[in-house]
């Protein structure tokens, strides 16, 4: 069995996104979380996940037999040089641009970037500006 080690801390416990193709997915969203820094995990059949992301296939029991629709995520990024090696990433990877790597009106330093994943989520990558946190995350660790 797998080592089971989850960062938490965030309003929102998991997503599930599920997907058409799971290996354009995968690629997608392999490509992504490396230059996010964000470790992908499960091999199991028709599915994967990537910390509080778990993505399924089609036909997969948690699926239905329905994707999920268009969904909007965003990703935190460290800075602003990860905002745009997360763009560039993502389209080298099959996603399709939805809002270059730029400064946002939504708050002083906002800084976004935007693609469509292979099933035309809007998945973005926001630095927010300098700021102080306590921590960078909760880890928590499972036993047994």
């Amino acid at each position: 069995m797998e080592t089971m080690e989850l960062h938490r801390g965030r309003l929102i416990d998991h997503v599930q996104l599920v997907v058409r193709d799971l290996d354009a997915s995968k690629r997608f969203y392999t490509a992504i979380a490396g230059v996010l820094g964000i470790p992908v995990g499960g091999s199991g059949a028709g599915y994967f996940w990537i910390d509080e992301l778990f993505v399924s296939s089609i036909d997969s029991e948690a699926a239905a037999g329905e994707p999920t629709g268009r969904h909007h995520l965003a990703f935190q990024g460290r800075d602003r040089a990860m905002v745009d090696a997360f763009h560039a990433a993502a389209l080298a990877a099959g996603g399709r641009d939805n809002g270059a790597p730029a400064l946002r009106p939504y708050h002083p330093d906002y800084y976004a970037a935007f693609v469509l994943d292979p099933d035309g989520n809007n998945i973005e990558a926001v630095y927010h500006g300098p700021a102080e946190r306590s921590d960078a995350s909760v880890r928590i660790r499972f036993e047994g």
